[in-house]
């Protein structure tokens, strides 16, 4: 599926008439996906850590993604990222995320914040790039979302939740925000990230307890700086990421004013008329713009935007490191 605006729909704790009406949909998706997770995946001579999703949209993947990529700097390994790139053009060969010379539009947003902490490869085919990842020198593969995907073999596979939506309805798409049953996603899970309060994560995590999986909780918190920057001033956000309310609603909490809250699709690419009608309307309700790190990455160097970036931290960041340490020792 197409990254764009998750419908409100599937965060619903229990399916409503229009995700019943989808669900004969939602079954065949389902079973697609549950066919294709069978492969028993392509080994790379290096440990490999997958990072992703029971669903569509966003769970906090990306911060998780850092900040296990710098616990595993600071316990002395090499880590690299591997990711498709969404929202790029899709490059047929492994790249080398360059931040300095790529634009998002060419290796995607994710991959941009990626290559700040560790280097990152992005090709169609996860193998390749890991294999590139290798020949550069990784000790240890970090693989960007693809918990559906089976082409490379995994040492530890990691299912970032959502707490404030869990799993939502519990349907696959488009009925709900799954991407394959979850009953066939649990057996290719090895450990689940929490980020933020919410029944629904504890729903899940209770689950994963269940099933003997190992539970973590994260929280995110935004930069202080920036904080102390926006402070006092009317701003107009704007997001285009899985969840814009999870941006909004970070603002909220932090106490800082918006005047106007404007979502688009995840992944968007502003286009020249999107910016001009930001610019034109935080200059008639006398505000600042204000995004995310990753929208930002999808907006032109010299545009006029302030930027909240988040930061993650686990609850239990030794437990992490005992986990990343015992399960990433063999090789993939």
């Amino acid at each position: 599926m197409r990254p764009g605006r998750a419908p409100a729909f599937w965060w619903r704790a229990r399916p409503g008439a229009l995700a019943l009406a989808l669900a004969p949909a939602a079954a065949l998706y389902g079973a697609v996906a549950a066919r294709r997770m069978g492969g028993a995946g392509t080994p790379v001579g290096l440990p490999v850590v997958c990072i992703g999703n029971f669903v569509a949209g966003g769970a906090g993947k990306t911060p998780v993604a850092i900040e296990i990529a710098q616990q595993l700097l600071a316990a002395g390994h090499e880590p690299a990222f591997v990711s498709r790139g969404y929202g790029g053009r899709g490059a047929p060969g492994p790249v080398r995320v360059d931040p300095a010379r790529h634009a998002a539009a060419e290796v995607g947003d994710e991959p941009l914040l990626l290559a700040r902490t560790a280097p990152c490869f992005v090709a169609r085919d996860r193998v390749a790039a890991a294999r590139a990842a290798a020949a550069a020198g990784a000790t240890i593969v970090l693989m960007d979302d693809g918990l559906q995907n089976p082409a490379l073999a995994r040492n530890l596979a990691v299912a970032v939740v959502d707490g404030a939506v869990g799993v939502g309805n519990g349907l696959c798409l488009p009925a709900g925000p799954l991407r394959a049953p979850l009953d066939r996603q649990w057996p290719a899970v090895d450990l689940v990230v929490v980020v933020g309060a919410g029944h629904a994560g504890e729903s899940v995590a209770a689950e994963a307890a269940r099933r003997r999986k190992p539970v973590l909780r994260a929280s995110v918190a935004p930069d202080t700086r920036a904080l102390r920057r926006l402070a006092g001033r009317p701003l107009l956000a704007f997001s285009g990421i899985g969840r814009p309310g999870k941006f909004f609603d970070t603002l909220a909490e932090a106490g800082l004013r918006t005047v106007d809250r404007i979502a688009f699709p995840d992944h968007h690419a502003f286009s020249a008329r999107d910016r001009e009608r930001l610019l034109a309307a935080a200059a008639a309700a006398g505000a600042t713009l204000v995004t995310t790190e990753k929208d930002r990455m999808r907006l032109p160097d010299g545009f006029a935007t302030e930027v909240l970036p988040i930061r993650l931290a686990f609850d239990d960041p030794e437990t992490l490191g005992e986990t990343l340490g015992r399960l990433v020792s063999a090789p993939g």
